[in-house]
């Protein structure tokens, strides 16, 4: 699902308020100002030159109009972020705000966010920096499918090509094993919803998210994983094991 053409506008809107108002500022001086002051012996260059001072008020007047959207729109994505309360919360956003709640996330944590137009579920979703670094970032909005190794390899591949410090991929649901074992080792991030919810917390100003502790063996006090059976009669289907198998080998 592509997103749809961004104007000159929507780019604004989706920017800091400040930065309309030093186009919109700069628009008008160069129009009204610079441009007419530009000598020339050709006197049609002269005049064409001189006829920009005329819409110089309209159309900074235009760009000017973009401030008061950002700003709301900012101020939206903030109480987004603030108010999400638990991972159902998370999941119940439109994909294209779950990718605002990220990078909103991000922003509050220090980095420069560029965010992308790739789609629903394309490759490059944002785009942060921070210390000469670039990372990349995936966002996964997915309520139930697990991602895969496919797809972490795949996004091993656009790292290397755009020569990224480090990717990440965020998911509102869980990782298969193979891709949890594909990733380590590699400057590949895995944030399942468990760890998205407390870069959530962590960020929001006043910490609103309801954070489950995971569930414990009761036979070594380990930490139960969802895992997938591979073969037997419950093949494909998923249960709790310890995390300490093989050592102990209790499953929900």
């Amino acid at each position: 699902m592509p997103r749809n053409k961004t104007t000159f506008i929507d780019l604004l809107v989706e920017l800091p308020w400040w930065v309309s108002v030093l186009v919109s500022a700069t628009a008008y001086i160069m129009m009204a100002y610079v441009l007419p002051s530009i000598q020339t012996d050709n006197q049609i260059t002269v005049m064409v030159l001189k006829a920009f001072m005329l819409p110089a008020p309209y159309i900074a007047g235009m760009i000017l109009l973009a401030a008061p959207f950002a700003l709301l729109n900012a101020r939206r994505k903030a109480k987004q972020l603030d108010t999400q309360r638990n991972i159902q919360t998370v999941r119940d956003l439109h994909w294209r705000n779950f990718e605002e709640l990220v990078a909103e996330a991000y922003r509050r944590l220090g980095y420069r966010v560029a965010e992308g137009g790739y789609g629903a579920d394309g490759g490059i979703d944002l785009e942060l920096r921070k210390d000469g670094q670039l990372t990349l970032v995936q966002c996964k909005q997915w309520k139930t499918q697990k991602v895969s190794v496919n797809v972490v390899r795949e996004m091993f591949g656009v790292l290397t090509a755009h020569h990224a410090n480090r990717f990440i991929i965020i998911s509102s649901g869980t990782f298969t094993q193979q891709a949890i074992d594909f990733s380590a080792g590699k400057p590949i991030e895995l944030i399942d919803g468990s760890k998205l919810l407390a870069l959530v917390n962590n960020v929001q100003v006043s910490p609103q998210v309801t954070i489950e502790k995971p569930k414990s063996c009761p036979k070594c006090s380990g930490e139960l994983i969802e895992r997938t059976a591979k073969r037997g009669p419950n093949a494909g289907n998923t249960f709790l094991g310890c995390s300490s198998f093989p050592k102990c080998r209790y499953t929900e």
